[in-house]
């Protein structure tokens, strides 16, 4: 399932893709508030990336490489929607990760709102939850530019502090119109 935006272009995750995602996913500076730390090595990467493939096969939504529409086959982070577990409870988990030299520029805000239009719209996701490190406010900040609300926190990574979680229910979706 391809997407794009007014600047992105979104397609799914392809097993070529193993050595970009260890590159983004094993920088230490993209990992900054990540305390599992980055990918060790390639191997775990493919691990995940096999994990990723997986959820495609069954679920209508996975994780996206995501490109420059202008540029669509340079990846400059993946991200996109997974089935995970938030305190016992299953949840449909939006996350992401760019690399260095796309932050700041409104990326991440603008793939967090067409992957939800794309939950809600196409795949009729009840609700969109996402956890963030408490000390990670530019996430922070692009969850709530792209609508999700916190509600709460989840002890998610063990060993370490509570995230935040940030939860957009559909029908607050469609009553307030798709965030600008």
């Amino acid at each position: 399932m391809q997407l794009t935006s007014s600047r992105l272009f979104l397609r799914p995750v392809e097993p070529t893709d193993v050595q970009r995602l260890f590159a983004i996913y094993g920088d230490p500076a993209t990992n900054m508030f990540n305390p599992a730390g980055p990918f060790p090595d390639l191997a775990f990467a493919e691990e995940v990336l096999n994990r990723w493939l997986a959820h495609w096969q069954s679920f209508p939504f996975g994780n996206w490489a995501i490109c420059l529409r202008e540029q669509p086959d340079e990846v400059i982070g993946f991200g996109g929607l997974s089935v995970r577990e938030f305190a016992g409870k299953p949840v449909n988990n939006l996350g992401y990760r760019l690399a260095k030299e796309a932050w700041g520029k409104g990326f991440a805000t603008e793939f967090a709102r067409r992957v939800i239009a794309y939950g809600f719209d196409e795949c009729q996701l009840p609700v969109i939850d996402a956890a963030v490190r408490q000390d990670h406010i530019a996430s922070q900040q692009v969850l709530e530019k792209a609508g999700l609300r916190c509600y709460g926190q989840v002890h998610d990574v063990p060993g370490a502090p509570a995230s935040l979680v940030y939860e957009l229910r559909a029908q607050t979706w469609r009553d307030q119109g798709t965030p600008k």
